[in-house]
């Protein structure tokens, strides 16, 4: 929790100013490559961080996640002092890869929890990355005139740098014993070679539970990245210079403490109401959010409220997918299904990310809303067909 806490502060640093430095140095059609890039990039570590999870544990997998995006952030500002488009794209390409060992250290959380308790165990994990998720965007702001000769948006991204490196060291440390590598040890019908990803991915398309599980955590990330991304330049567009910074810290803060906030709630009606009718409340939110945001104009309170409320719909669709796709796969893939699942999730953020930019800067961001609320569409018809007990549930 601690990791999550530190991390977080990072991940939400980057989040709040980083469409704002991209359109500084690209331009608006361009502000979203820069979350795109950071979603790929996350989203493709996700890959050979779960088969170094697979073959050594948690510790190793989520250090290494740390020690990337650390490099990232100092690329990131290294190209806002040298003016680089090349090196800001791979330096939030690189970066996205601390966002991946956020994500994959809540699958840590259910390697021991019982079925009762999965869905509690893995939002308290997510819960806690909020105080630092929180303070991050607030941070940004100040924290952008602190470095002397170095432009304001991007002197976050040197905190941010630093919060993963102690986030990978704390990792290191801490984790002990490594929960996935005793899970393991538990499980007595656990093989001893390593699985991998085609074998995960045919488990996957086998399994309807693991298919919404899947299927909730990446068409729910891709409405928040396509709205979330976007709604930093909506700001700039709708207020003055001096006013914009301060007024994104506070909505993405608000966002944030949507999304990781009410989080053990939302664990607790998981295992309490059962996996799909949260990820349909979940959905059902994300809509409202959309409705709100699109028709908020320049007024800052409908506009925070409809943030909070992606980020709990978000909330939804993630922990009640996570949990679903955890204990619908056997214990010797988990580590490769989670790769796959994280991998999904990222390149349809990674999309939402690239085409958003593409549509505020032709149509707007009240039609970027309304497209991010028809992607939901699949999901729904997906979750409102019964689904079996997933067979490894009880394990």
């Amino acid at each position: 929790m601690l990791v999550e806490i530190i991390t977080g502060l990072g991940v939400a640093m980057g989040i709040s100013v980083g469409a704002l430095l991209t359109k500084d140095m690209a331009g608006t059609a361009l502000s979203g490559v820069a979350q795109s890039a950071a979603v790929v990039g996350g989203a493709l570590m996700a890959v050979p961080a779960s088969a170094l999870m697979q073959r050594k544990g948690r510790r190793p997998g989520l250090a290494v996640c740390y020690l990337v995006g650390s490099v990232g952030g100092v690329a990131v500002l290294c190209s806002a002092l040298w003016n680089s488009l090349p090196l800001l794209f791979l330096g939030f390409f690189l970066f996205g890869s601390g966002n991946t060992g956020k994500l994959q250290a809540r699958y840590a959380a259910i390697d021991l929890a019982t079925p009762e308790k999965r869905g509690r165990d893995l939002g308290l994990v997510v819960w806690s990355t909020t105080l630092g998720a929180v303070i991050g965007p607030l941070l940004a702001a100040p924290i952008g005139q602190t470095l002397p000769g170095v432009p304001q948006l991007a002197a976050p991204f040197a905190f941010a740098s630093l919060s993963f490196l102690i986030g990978g060291a704390a990792v290191v440390l801490f984790l002990r014993p490594d929960p996935l590598m005793l899970s393991k040890e538990l499980s007595p019908s656990t093989p001893k070679e390593s699985l991998g990803l085609k074998v995960a991915w045919r488990a996957v398309l086998a399994s309807p539970a693991a298919r919404l599980g899947i299927s909730s955590m990446s068409i729910g990330h891709l409405v928040m990245v396509a709205v979330m991304a976007m709604t930093p330049l909506h700001i700039g567009e709708t207020h003055t210079p001096a006013d914009t910074l301060k007024i994104v810290g506070i909505v993405i803060s608000a966002h944030i403490a949507g999304m990781y906030g009410l989080s053990p709630v939302v664990g607790w009606l998981t295992d309490k109401l059962g996996r799909r009718p949260v990820i349909l409340s979940g959905i059902a939110i994300l809509i409202t959010a959309c409705a709100i945001a699109g028709t908020a104009g320049d007024r800052t309170g409908q506009l925070t409220f409809a943030l909070v409320l992606l980020g709990l719909g978000w909330s939804g669709t993630m922990v009640a997918g996570s949990t679903l796709f955890s204990e619908s796969i056997a214990v010797e893939l988990k580590a490769p299904a989670q790769g796959l699942a994280d991998l999904a999730t990222g390149m349809t953020g990674a999309s939402a990310g690239l085409v958003s930019g593409v549509v505020v800067g032709y149509s707007g961001y009240p039609v970027l809303t309304l497209l991010a609320a028809l992607a939901t569409l699949p999901l729904i018809a997906l979750a409102l067909r019964p689904l079996p007990e997933p067979a490894v549930a009880k394990s």
